[in-house]
């Protein structure tokens, strides 16, 4: 055998063992090697962190605000619409007045004449009528005076404006002040009043003193209290804390 034919099959054998690492049995062996893993997770870390420089840096030019920054910024308008909201809901509360009595000092007042209500017993209905010669008619609010028959002053059940301030010839002066909500206060047997027709009036504002009636002389000093409510009359007493 000549020099030729010894290399023949170690020319073979090397073109037989290069073929083999390259096929697909070499790939597993050269991922079975215990350095190929860790090279790999390394190169593929090194490309993610890559492209997160690459993209906050295309953000910052392009005048995107970072996260945080977003953050904060929701956080104060949420703190803006909660204060508007508060003030809001405070704003509403004052205007939602609950109605008070018409007079300064309700422990020293008593009610000498009731409200006529249709559903109460005979005896409660026969005290709240009101007797003009031989005519007997529903009283349709409530009197109120002092055991001592002395004058008091009488101020607005709530916040309004004030519609009818004058001198009737059987009910004294009267006041009457429209509210919110189709509500009406009426005031009369008054022996003389402060406020006049127009007048815008808080709750508490003094509008006169109790005094005299034609229609109701027999009860002396005293104030005819009514609320109507889209025209119809209502206890008052409904719509008051008798405890105050």
């Amino acid at each position: 055998m000549n020099e030729q034919d010894k290399q023949k099959p170690l020319e073979e054998t090397t073109r037989q063992s290069r073929s083999g690492a390259a096929g697909p049995g070499g790939w597993r062996r050269l991922l079975s090697k215990k350095w190929v893993s860790p090279a790999l997770f390394m190169a593929a870390a090194a490309i993610i962190v890559t492209i997160m420089w690459l993209y906050q840096g295309t953000t910052e030019k392009a005048g995107v605000k970072p996260a945080d920054e977003g953050s904060a910024e929701v956080s104060d308008m949420t703190t803006e619409d909660e204060t508007a909201a508060d003030e809001k809901t405070l704003e509403v509360i004052a205007d939602n007045e609950t109605m008070q009595w018409p007079v300064v000092n309700r422990s020293e007042l008593e009610i000498v004449l009731p409200h006529y209500d249709a559903d109460a017993p005979s005896e409660e209905r026969q005290q709240a009528l009101l007797v003009s010669g031989t005519t007997y008619i529903p009283h349709m609010g409530i009197d109120l005076a002092r055991p001592d028959n002395a004058a008091f002053e009488v101020v607005a059940a709530m916040s309004g404006k004030v519609t009818v301030a004058e001198q009737h010839p059987t009910n004294g002066y009267v006041v009457e002040i429209e509210h919110p909500d189709g509500l009406v206060t009426v005031y009369q047997s008054l022996g003389e009043i402060s406020v006049k027709a127009g007048d815008e009036v808080k709750q508490g504002t003094l509008i006169g003193k109790a005094g005299r009636s034609e229609l109701e002389k027999d009860f002396g000093v005293h104030l005819h209290f009514e609320v109507r409510e889209n025209g119809t009359p209502v206890n008052p007493l409904a719509l008051l804390d008798e405890e105050e």
